[in-house]
């Protein structure tokens, strides 16, 4: 399968996952981060099946430079993969303006803005798909990560309203909901005191989410779910928002139970460690 991917957030712990799963099916490998020196050696993990570009994703010219190069070079684009995503955790009442603005940018207007430069490339592709990495927080509030959880929520719904919107134009548009995945992008969250109903059940693996990834591009759905569970409880909840306070209150220690099972994990996999009581990564 000599198919073309733009992968964005390569170099992160999902990212590579992805790219490990795809590299297996032959695909040819556009990694994009903006972690110089993470994406040049995964890029030489996959030898000449793998083109890197360091871009900052909340640049536009970069993006258009990132698909002119892709053009240059394959003349299409099979498959983009929406994964790059930053989470800060931070109550709301104390964040700086540029903060708020820079996640929104990261995680909600960089994909909107490289989807929609890049249907003309796709539109090239006998079948194009656009998968982007959403989230459980797009269904289900967090209230220690609520930009992450607007960011995420904005997301799924553009995407589904794009997707109805670019099907009958020959383009797949799908969303993949992880819940809580162990990457270094979650341990630094549980660090930092994050969102702990997330923590309810043992975090799955990257390569869980890679493999709904590759589910995706096989059989394309508006969305899919790594633990179907979780969504179908975050959705029933949703059905009820007025009850979110006291559910919530619910579950939090259920939830808190979890994270520090969590820590202790990370602790025995050398990756954490508690220091006058106070966790740090290592």
């Amino acid at each position: 399968m000599n198919e073309v991917v733009l992968i964005t957030g390569a170099a992160g712990g999902i990212g590579q996952a992805i790219c490990e799963r795809l590299s297996q099916r032959g695909m040819h490998l556009v990694l994009v981060d903006v972690q110089e020196q993470r994406l040049l050696e995964l890029a030489k993990r996959f030898g000449d099946k793998a083109t890197a570009f360091v871009a900052d994703l909340t640049d536009q010219d970069a993006l258009a430079h990132l698909l002119a190069s892709v053009e240059a070079k394959f003349g299409r684009l099979d498959i983009l993969v929406n994964n790059a995503a930053v989470v800060r955790v931070e109550p709301f009442d104390s964040r700086s303006v540029e903060s708020i603005v820079s996640e929104l940018n990261i995680n909600l207007i960089a994909p909107l803005v490289l989807t929609r430069l890049a249907i003309p490339l796709l539109q090239r592709s006998a079948n194009a798909r656009v998968i982007s990495t959403v989230s459980v927080a797009g269904i289900f509030p967090t209230p220690e990560s609520p930009i992450y959880s607007a960011s995420k929520f904005g997301l799924r719904g553009a995407m589904l309203s794009i997707g109805l919107d670019l099907q009958a134009k020959g383009i797949h548009v799908c969303s993949i909901h992880p819940s809580a995945t162990d990457t270094p992008m979650l341990r630094k969250e549980a660090i930092d005191g994050g969102n702990a109903l997330q923590f309810m059940t043992a975090p799955q693996q990257p390569e869980d989410v890679a493999e709904q990834v590759a589910l995706m591009i096989d059989k394309p759905c508006l969305e899919r779910s790594p633990k179907a569970s979780d969504s179908w409880l975050s959705s029933l909840a949703m059905l009820f928002p007025n009850l979110l306070p006291r559910s919530i209150r619910l579950l939090q220690k259920r939830g808190e139970k979890g994270m520090q099972r969590y820590l202790h994990t990370l602790a025995e996999r050398g990756l954490t460690q508690k220091v006058d009581g106070v966790w740090w990564l290592k």
